[in-house]
C-alpha cells in the first residue's frame, strides 16, 4: 500500500514559513553581545580633556584647524609644517610673538621655567639627537602639549611619555 503525501497551499506556507523562523532563531541566537569597557583615562580622553581645559579659545581653534597636517621640514603652511615653523605659527598669531624660526635660536630666547611651572603656551624643547635642541612644541595644561612630529604630524601629546622625558632639555616662556 502505497501512501502519498497530500500537500495542500496552506501546508507548503507552514512548512516554509517554520524552516525560516528556525533560521532566524538560529541567527539571532548565535549573535552573541559582549561587554567591552574603555577606560575613561585613555590618551585619547586625556588630551582631549587638555584641549577643552585651554583658557584661549583661539589657541583651541589653532590647534584645531592644525591638528593632522603632515610634517615637512622648513614647512610654514598647511601643506606642511615642521615643529618649530608651526611654534612660531602659533605663537605670532596667538601671542603676537615673533620667535627666531629654528626651534636652537628659540630655545634661546626664552625664560627658563620648571615643567611644573609651565603654563599655556610656554615652550618646551627637546634633543633627539644629541647636546643640541632639535626639537619643540608648546604646553598646553595638565602635562600636554601640543607638536608637529616627524611621523604623525601636527599632534597634541603627552609630555610624561618616557620617550619625551628622556630627551627634554629646556622648557620656559617668552615672555
Amino acid at each position: 500500500m502505497e501512501r502519498t503525501l497530500n500537500l495542500t497551499p496552506f501546508t507548503l506556507r507552514l512548512q516554509r514559513n517554520i524552516f525560516f523562523l528556525i533560521v532566524i532563531v538560529f541567527f539571532i541566537s548565535s549573535c552573541g553581545t559582549r561587554k567591552y569597557t574603555v577606560k575613561s583615562d585613555t590618551k585619547a580622553s586625556k588630551a582631549a580633556d587638555a584641549m577643552a581645559n585651554l583658557k584661549s579659545k583661539s589657541l583651541y581653534r589653532f590647534i584645531t584647524d592644525w591638528t593632522g597636517v603632515k610634517y615637512r621640514f622648513g614647512g610654514l603652511d598647511k601643506g606642511g609644517v615642521d615643529c618649530s615653523g608651526f611654534a612660531y605659527l602659533l605663537e605670532k598669531e596667538i601671542y603676537g610673538i615673533t620667535l627666531p624660526r629654528i626651534s636652537r635660536d628659540q630655545a634661546n630666547v626664552i625664560r627658563k621655567k620648571d615643567i611644573d611651572q609651565l603654563k599655556e603656551g610656554d615652550l618646551v624643547f627637546f634633543s633627539f639627537g644629541g647636546n643640541d635642541v632639535d626639537h619643540v612644541g608648546v604646553y598646553l595644561n595638565n602635562g600636554f602639549f601640543v607638536h608637529a612630529s616627524t611621523t604623525r604630524g601636527v599632534i597634541v601629546d603627552d609630555l610624561s611619555l618616557p620617550a619625551y622625558q628622556r630627551v627634554l632639555v629646556k622648557s620656559g616662556s617668552v615672555n
